[in-house]
């Protein structure tokens, strides 16, 4: 939709976005071949620390798909992915460590996950309706509506920025308590740590490329205006 000039706007996000995708396959790829010494699944230690935090209701569950781990704050539900359910790898812990860290998060009323929670009906809405209600009002020439769809779209980079700190967080509660149960060796850490911040830089591109997308949809409503 509206490929012209400032689709170039997008170009340093896609490549971003193209480059954290391939490097939060290849690094976990490289740790799932290292199995850590303990011999711990990733349902195992995500079981450990639920109930370390007093979280003995919220059940583990396997879920469809490659690194589709996800805690799920409505149900309070856990889920991972077949291979890190199962798995004793480096990076099935680091991942199932992390999940538990929203899990916590969840728990302790951490402000941005609540906020991010809070404003997932908007988002789910506003992120095709707003492209709609843009579209219709740069056809119509409809200011009100541009707007309208630009103010949508916000909801969505909102969205993504609130999540950087949630994931970034999670990270680093799973690694401490990993630490400070001497689940993984320092080694170990060190390659779950790696995993960790490879997905995080997803996040970091989904969250570049939003907030390109809303610098396109200004420059476009500025352009129709002159």
């Amino acid at each position: 939709m509206f490929y012209d000039s400032t689709f170039m706007i997008l170009i340093p996000a896609l490549v971003i976005s193209f480059w954290a995708q391939m490097k939060i396959s290849s690094t976990f790829d490289k740790y799932s071949k290292i199995y850590s010494f303990n011999g711990y699944t990733g349902a195992q230690v995500a079981r450990i620390l639920l109930d370390s935090n007093g979280l003995y209701d919220v059940p583990v569950e396997i879920v469809g798909g490659k690194l589709s781990d996800h805690y799920d704050p409505s149900k309070r539900v856990m889920r991972l992915s077949y291979e890190v359910f199962y798995g004793t790898s480096v990076a099935s812990i680091g991942v199932a460590a992390h999940e538990t860290g929203h899990a916590i998060q969840h728990k302790l009323n951490y402000v941005p996950l609540n906020i991010r929670n809070s404003i997932v009906p908007l988002v789910n809405i506003s992120s095709n309706l707003s492209w709609v209600i843009f579209f219709i009002g740069i056809v119509l020439r409809w200011a009100g509506l541009i707007n309208l769809g630009i103010i949508l779209f916000s909801a969505v980079v909102v969205f993504q920025l609130i999540t950087l700190p949630v994931e970034f967080n999670a990270s680093k509660r799973a690694l401490l308590i990993l630490r400070n149960k001497s689940i993984l060796s320092e080694n170990e850490l060190t390659g779950a740590k790696a995993v960790l911040d490879a997905a995080a830089m997803t996040y970091v591109a989904a969250a570049l490329m939003a907030v390109s997308q809303l610098l396109r949809l200004i420059l476009i409503s500025n352009r129709n205006r002159d």
